[in-house]
């Protein structure tokens, strides 16, 4: 809205309480909260588990709840006390404001005190509130006026809180209890919090060692505070009902070379990690918060390039090849935890000693002990040209490809390069009938090729594969 008025409310505590069961200081307190924790997915959901004393009266009547979250999902939720029956429950989350204050006054009548800034005396007149569009519209007496943003200080005096405005958000339940104040103990799933990982690598490509830094990074979206909450985060993939990733089961990694055979120090949930932060914290409204929850030094690790050529063409200009770290997080290699997915930044020491930012690329869930080869850039003065020497068609189902691929290095350091020939058609047969250097096939679709090339100098690698095809 354009104005912008102070508003006042004249309000009794138990009108802003919403119920007189939290009034008297002897009485247990729904809206406070004597555990609370969270257990935070990586797709925007959570599940709040609030743990508070509640005094019923006996009978039945309407216990409020306030303080939850606002992106509650209101059918998740369950509570459970002794000797209480739910009959209704109503989630109330039109929160109180300035503007909704106005917005229910609509057809009421308000006081509208005006303030003359030089002389401090006050104005007061009885208005009715006609409109809230684009601005507000009051009738006072016989004249209609609009309430305007000038220099005159002016507030608005609401005689009470409309029944269905709340201060937070606020799960309301109708009960039927025995009397006597009992431990609620309320769980719920809420939208808008989730968490992701972020690593910091720090590689030393001489020693062939790294260090790795994970950090949790929490975000609440919602606009709720969760105050002295145990945090507990899942890394892996919890199923979420949606008909946009319905036949989506896959989950490609295409960092990771080989699957892991060991067990992460993180304890277990289901089929997936859950990794408790120590202690309790407040995560405030629209706040993001970075834990660390995996720190580890001299990991093995080396750089590798690779090109891969795919098909049998020539090319008129060499190619880069990609520039890898390759490592394990095995415990031989000195790590041994799973790595949940997340983004991993790289950086190296130049020779003055200062940390230089070389490279980063995303990773999927990657269980202990797994190979793990990270693309981080393309090397600037290691490339590859292929070329196409000869291609025969020996018959309608038999041909034969020659390739050349010249591979060069412009460093000042001897290096290897893998490179890998894809195999265009996986019904079809290969044969290698020649080749330069010896060949590895790795599958039934893919052969490699490791090649020195030397400081300053170049290696030339030629094979001839023939392909036949079924039909």
């Amino acid at each position: 809205m354009s104005y912008r008025l102070f508003f006042t409310a004249l309000l009794s505590a138990s009108a802003v309480l919403g119920s007189a069961q939290a009034s008297d200081p002897a009485d247990a307190h729904p809206d406070v909260s004597k555990e609370l924790s969270l257990t935070i997915y990586g797709d925007k959901r959570a599940l709040v588990e609030d743990v508070r004393d509640i005094r019923f009266s006996g009978g039945e009547e309407v216990i409020e709840l306030p303080g939850v979250s606002s992106a509650i999902l209101p059918q998740s939720v369950t509570i459970k006390a002794a000797n209480m029956e739910i009959i209704e429950q109503n989630f109330d989350f039109d929160l109180l404001t300035p503007e909704k204050l106005m917005e229910k006054a609509v057809g009421e009548f308000v006081e509208i005190v005006k303030t003359n800034p030089a002389t401090g005396r006050e104005i007061r007149e009885t208005a009715k509130v006609l409109s809230v569009n684009n601005g507000v519209v009051i009738q006072v007496g016989d004249r209609i006026e609009v309430l305007r943003d000038d220099k005159i200080p002016t507030r608005v005096i609401f005689p009470k809180v409309p029944e269905n405005l709340r201060a937070s958000p606020t799960l309301s339940l109708r009960v039927d209890a025995s009397a006597g104040t009992r431990e609620a103990n309320m769980t719920y799933i809420s939208s808008g919090l989730t968490w992701k990982t972020d690593y910091v690598v720090v590689f030393d490509e001489a020693a062939k060692e790294m260090s790795l830094q994970g950090w949790a990074t929490i975000d609440n979206t919602t606009n709720t505070t969760f105050h002295d909450a145990e945090i507990a985060v899942v890394a892996g993939h919890v199923n979420k009902v949606s008909g946009h990733n319905r036949y989506n089961n896959n989950r490609h990694n295409y960092n990771q070379r080989r699957g892991g055979i060991e067990a992460g120090s993180a304890d277990r949930i289901g089929d997936n990690y859950i990794y408790s932060l120590p202690g309790q914290t407040t995560l405030a409204s629209k706040q993001k918060k970075q834990i660390s929850f995996v720190d580890a030094d001299a990991i093995k690790a080396e750089k590798v390039y690779e090109y891969r050529n795919s098909g049998y063409a020539s090319n008129n200009n060499p190619v880069n090849v990609e520039s890898r770290i390759a490592f394990s997080n095995s415990s031989d290699a000195g790590m041994g935890e799973a790595l949940p997915a997340g983004t991993v930044r790289v950086y190296t020491e130049d020779k003055n000693g200062k940390a230089q930012f070389i490279g980063e690329n995303n990773i999927g869930h990657i269980a202990a002990g797994s190979d793990i080869s990270m693309k981080i850039g393309n090397a600037f003065d290691i490339t590859v040209k292929p070329t196409l020497i000869k291609n025969n068609k020996i018959s309608n189902f038999v041909s034969e490809y020659e390739m050349l691929l010249e591979v060069r290095n412009a460093s000042r350091k001897d290096v290897k390069v893998n490179i890998y020939q894809n195999l265009a058609q996986y019904w079809s047969d290969y044969e290698v009938l020649e080749e330069t250097l010896d060949s590895t096939r790795k599958d039934a679709s893919t052969l490699l090729w490791t090649v020195d090339v030397p400081s300053e100098g170049e290696t030339d690698l030629i094979y001839k594969i023939r392909e036949t095809r079924p039909w």
